[in-house]
């Protein structure tokens, strides 16, 4: 790896080690190998002005993409032929084109390979999910955060964008299979090594963890869970991943899941409080293990 003039943390668990530098991304890619890097989860900054530590979320939308380009020609050169780039980004009802505008500009440089809609809440129906179900009324669940209009519905969903540099990169879809609802279906569709799973499909429902206490505090404001970059990591695939990569770390919840699964991983961040804040996490989860 090479030296970083910067502030650096590394640990070691399990034959995998997890380094983080507070350091700029796109500087800090120029430093690494090409080809390098199997797979990149990130979660930039969607430029809709979130209040982040040392950094302006409100710049001009030309001024916004021309950064997203820079940094786009940036992980292009570091990510391997076969690699995967997990783009997670939203937007708002009153200014949807956004995530679109961003991936345009990516086009450039990768192929859409595929396009999963992040659910963070969902209104399920009793009578919609079928007599099999333990379901005995109407549920709404996840992260619901109203807004006050009467031209907008409420936004429940962000998009991870899956980027290849061909198109055509295998994935090992069973990693995050769901079971046969209707076992039936087992003799019909199911695979001889995993029988009984079915590709979960583009639509993932992970919520957020619940701040119960209104005086609580998230430690970063725009932060994806754990398992976002678990799944993303295990849909392409462990044993084609041997460097996992998040240009926007924040937290630390890409290396938390590199952790987790037994994979290494380098971030890099520029704010304190938030490279601080990965660093105590990532010691909390390695002791837990």
């Amino acid at each position: 790896m090479t030296k970083f003039e910067s502030e650096d943390f590394s640990l070691k668990v399990n034959n995998t080690e997890q380094r983080l530098y507070k350091f700029d991304c796109i500087n800090g890619m120029s430093k690494l190998e090409e080809g390098s890097v199997d797979v990149v989860v990130t979660s930039p900054p969607y430029n809709l002005g979130t209040t982040y530590e040392g950094y302006d979320d409100k710049l001009e939308r030309a001024d916004y993409l021309n950064w997203m380009r820079k940094w786009g020609a940036a992980v292009s050169r570091v990510l391997s032929d076969k690699g995967s780039l997990f783009l997670n980004i939203g937007g708002k009802p009153s200014d949807p084109w956004g995530p679109f505008e961003v991936l345009f500009e990516l086009r450039k440089q990768f192929e859409l390979q595929n396009t999963i809609h992040w659910i963070k809440s969902i209104a399920i129906g009793k009578e919609d999910v079928g007599r099999k179900t333990h379901f005995e009324k109407n549920i709404s669940i996840g992260h619901y955060k109203p807004i006050n209009s009467n031209r907008y519905i409420n936004d429940c969903q962000e998009y991870i964008f899956h980027l290849t540099k061909s198109g055509e990169v295998h994935l090992d879809r069973l990693a995050i299979g769901v079971e046969y609802q209707y076992k039936s279906n087992i003799s019909r569709f199911g695979t001889t090594d995993r029988p009984d799973l079915r590709c979960r499909g583009n639509t993932w429902f992970v919520p957020y963890k619940t701040i119960k206490n209104r005086t609580q505090q998230r430690p970063h404001p725009a932060t994806f869970p754990i398992k976002i970059p678990q799944r993303c990591i295990q849909l392409h695939g462990i044993s084609n991943t041997k460097l996992v990569m998040d240009p926007f770390m924040g937290i630390g919840h890409t290396a938390a899941a590199c952790m987790q699964l037994g994979v290494n991983c380098i971030g890099f961040e520029i704010a304190n409080d938030y490279f601080e804040e990965s660093i105590r996490m990532l010691k909390e989860i390695s002791n837990q293990e």
